[in-house]
């Protein structure tokens, strides 16, 4: 078979194929066209000038440029002095006496534009210079009837504080306000020269106030809705807080503050937010922008905080400054110190929330109550439930210098604080004890260095297998929290020791004193000695008051109860104290210190039981039995519990309940010494009286007590008030509530019955009664019976 013959192709197709492969592969060069040559038009001759003209534009004179019926129009325009760019140039007077026809003729002859612009021009005159937009005519038989609308700026600028934010939020600018709110229209009182009523005044405001509260609700909600997308209603609340209209600024300021507040607790974390800067770091699209909305919502508190603080200093008023200020913008500067109370107790370890607590803390000392309460409460709340105590260490050390600066002449909100403490677990001598461990074990350092290279790796891996056990036990976080804990009772010791140094008379001693007794166990016991000697010191001088003498017996038996038994202290002289002022409490003014008597009570009486004589029981026994009787009924019900309790736990008061057993002396119940007083001569006729008490549950307790406590049978007690203690009794019955507990029933109506008189007069009484003259009896307005009589007679 002979070959096969190529197909014949075009020369034209097989250039084409040649280009093809050539521009594929780039070597094909491509030739541009060139535009066609068009012959040039003659320029018009030019007059010969003899001076040098400054060139125009690419060598042609300007007028060249305009055409011709623009020229025809602009002369007209000018010579009839009527389009809009040339009224303020005027070159004659206007012709204002030019007849009807006459002005219709020249309208007519007028050009569109012309008419257009004198339009506009009397239209904006009208207006006041307000912008006009016209609008399509409406044809009627009667003609065109042309319609206009005025303009008005109805939206609100939404510009952001700095401009260095990031390019999200740049792009996304309208997306991140509600800028569609129209609110800001009518936002201020509109002045006139009219005398405006009291209600129209308080109705416009009142209309103000109300779209406000609307806007303010719409932007609150759309953050809460979408916080990253919203974000830039955040700037709008916070102008408002700088609302300066004096008829509803205060208001507004209120309105928005709050908001933002139960904004700020919704939205902020529990943690606190690092801002790092990972300059030439690719990070993930979420993790960027969830770093973006963490720094914008940071900046946003900060200027809220910053704005709570400049609301809260007119609080700080200094000794100089005599200057009126006005009684609701210190309620304004009151509400913004309880918002950040509340920013404090809820988020207490997010951002600033040490800045917070260094600004609160010299409003705890400030003069008015109600301060004082806010922020005490703040500090009492977050000691209470503050769990990794880093931020009660930061404030109790505050505390300290803040005491020390004003050399303890401070209110004693600022110590009483130190009760919510939770340092009761704490053990000093315990720590001392580890400290000697840690010295004998620095000891035998010398032999640690000469162990050998495989010993101490050996050593080192051991160290680490315990360090990972005590990480998955938790035991590291609890050794560091009990050391914060250590260091915050050391700093308060320190202000009780120096206050009762350094300042035994000041009015924060009675404070002191309390929280020496609540916290005595947790002292070393090297220092027992020197505190009851100065507390013995104190009530010698005599200088103290009821509450502060109640407080330091108080705060000794403590001591005793615990580690101090080992000590040689004699308790006699403080028994003393405690039996002469127990009859000073009563319902009145001192019905506070009840709660220490019985506190007191209870640890002598009970818990001591076995370290007291049955004398002093009895005398005491005997002396609460008649502090029942001046109490009220809650002190009655704590008193009557702890008798029944020294009933139940021992027979040597028993002893109170028999009359008929005979003794040698009598009660003298005006000695001040229990020893002496002979309690074992009386019995408990309080009894009988408390049997009769208002209270129901007194007189059961009452009967219980006479009746030798029984548990069964008659004066026995139900099971609900069996099973509380002396100082459950107390709060349970406590009336601080203005509520009655069990309810007073509604008394019975007694009828009465009336017993007929019969006056039966000897003759001789009757006789002598008709003789005495009445009349002149009261004459002179009062009555001589002795004249009456011999007068008579």
């Amino acid at each position: 078979m002979g070959k096969l013959r190529k197909p014949k192709i075009s020369k034209i197709k097989r250039n084409n194929q040649t280009k093809t492969k050539l521009s594929k592969q780039g070597k094909l060069k491509t030739r541009r066209h060139k535009p066609k040559k068009q012959p040039q038009k003659s320029a018009p001759p030019r007059p010969e000038i003899v001076e040098e003209e400054e060139e125009s534009d690419h060598g042609r004179d300007l007028m060249d440029m305009v055409e011709e019926d623009d020229l025809n129009f602009l002369n007209k325009a000018i010579s009839n002095q009527s389009y809009n760019l040339l009224k303020p140039i005027q070159l004659n007077e206007p012709d204002n006496d030019l007849s009807k026809k006459k002005r219709k003729k020249i309208e007519n002859g007028q050009p569109l534009e012309e008419l257009y612009e004198t339009n506009v021009s009397k239209i904006v005159k009208e207006t006041g210079g307000k912008s006009v937009r016209m609008l399509l005519p409406i044809k009627t038989q009667n003609g065109f009837i042309k319609k206009r609308i005025i303009e008005e700026d109805s939206k609100i600028s939404n510009k952001e504080e700095n401009k260095d934010t990031n390019e999200i939020q740049e792009e996304n600018k309208e997306e991140n306000s509600d800028v569609e709110i129209d609110m800001d229209t009518h936002s201020n009182l509109q002045v006139t020269d009219k005398p405006v009523s009291t209600i129209e005044f308080l109705a416009r405001r009142e209309e103000i106030l109300k779209t406000k509260r609307f806007k303010i609700g719409i932007l609150s909600s759309g953050i809460l809705e979408n916080p990253e997308l919203k974000s830039g209603n955040f700037k709008i609340l916070l102008d408002m807080m700088d609302e300066r209209t004096s008829e509803v600024y205060i208001t507004i300021r209120k309105l928005a503050m709050v908001s933002l507040l139960e904004i700020f607790k919704d939205l902020l974390p529990s943690y606190s937010i690092l801002q790092i800067s990972q300059e030439g770091i690719k990070l993930k699209k979420d993790t960027l922008a969830l770093q973006n909305y963490e720094a914008i919502l940071l900046r946003f508190y900060k200027g809220y905080l910053q704005r709570l603080e400049k609301l809260s200093k007119i609080l700080k008023k200094k000794k100089g400054n005599t200057q009126s200020v006005n009684e609701r913008e210190i309620q304004l500067g009151e509400t913004a110190v309880s918002c950040m109370c509340e920013l404090l107790t809820i988020h207490p370890y997010f951002n600033f929330s040490v800045n917070i607590a260094n600004y609160l803390l010299p409003l705890l000392d400030n003069k008015r109550n109600s301060v004082r309460e806010k922020i005490a409460q703040c500090f009492s709340k977050i000691f209470k439930e503050d769990k990794r105590g880093q931020l009660s260490l930061t404030i109790v050390r505050k505390l300290n210098q803040y005491i020390k600066s004003r050399k303890h002449s401070v209110h004693p909100e600022v110590i009483a604080v130190l009760l919510a403490l939770r340092i009761k677990d704490v053990n000093l001598d315990k720590e001392k004890e580890d400290e000697t461990k840690q010295k004998k074990l620095m000891s035998h350092k010398q032999r640690i260095l000469a162990l050998s290279r495989r010993e101490r790796k050996k050593s080192k891996k051991l160290e680490e297998v315990e360090k990972e056990m005590l990480e998955t036990k938790a035991e590291e976080n609890k050794q560091v929290k009990h050391k914060i804990l250590t260091e915050i009772t050391g700093i308060v010791f320190t202000i009780y020791f120096r206050i009762l140094k350094q300042a035994p008379n000041s009015k924060v001693l009675s404070v002191c004193l309390e929280g020496l007794a609540k916290f005595a166990h947790c002292i070393n016991i090297n220092f027992y000695q020197d505190l009851v000697c100065a507390i013995d010191r104190l009530i010698e001088e005599d200088n103290l008051g009821l509450r502060e003498q109640l407080h330091c017996v108080q705060c000794i038996f403590t001591i005793l109860s615990g580690q101090a038994v080992a000590l040689n202290i004699d308790p006699h002289r403080f028994y003393v104290h405690l039996y002469k002022n127990i009859l000073k409490v009563h319902c009145g003014r001192t019905h506070a210190e009840t709660e220490t008597v019985l506190q007191t009570l209870l640890q002598i009486l009970i818990h001591q039981r076995k370290r007291i004589t049955q004398t002093r029981t009895i005398a005491f026994v005997k002396r609460i039995s008649t502090l029942a009787l001046q109490s009220q009924h809650n002190a009655t019900l704590g008193t009557l519990g702890i008798i029944k309790q020294v009933m139940q736990l021992g027979k040597a008061a028993h002893i109170l309940l028999d009359t008929d057993c005979a003794s040698d002396g009598h009660y003298q119940g005006e000695i001040e010494e229990p020893d002496y007083c002979n309690a074992h001569c009386t019995a408990l006729y309080e009894l009988v009286a408390l049997q009769r008490h208002y209270h129901s549950v007194v007189r059961q307790l009452a009967k219980n007590i006479a009746y030798t406590t029984p548990t069964s049978g008659e004066g026995s007690l139900t099971t609900e008030i069996a099973k509380l203690s002396p100082e459950e009794l107390y709060k349970e019955y406590d009336p601080a509530g203005v509520a009655f507990k069990p309810a007073v029933p509604i008394p019975k109506k007694l009828v009465v019955k009336k017993v007929p008189v019969n006056y039966n007069l000897s003759p001789e009484l009757e006789k002598y009664v008709n003789t005495v003259n009445v009349d002149n009896l009261f004459a002179d307005g009062h009555v001589d019976f002795y004249k009456a009589c011999e007068s008579n007679l």
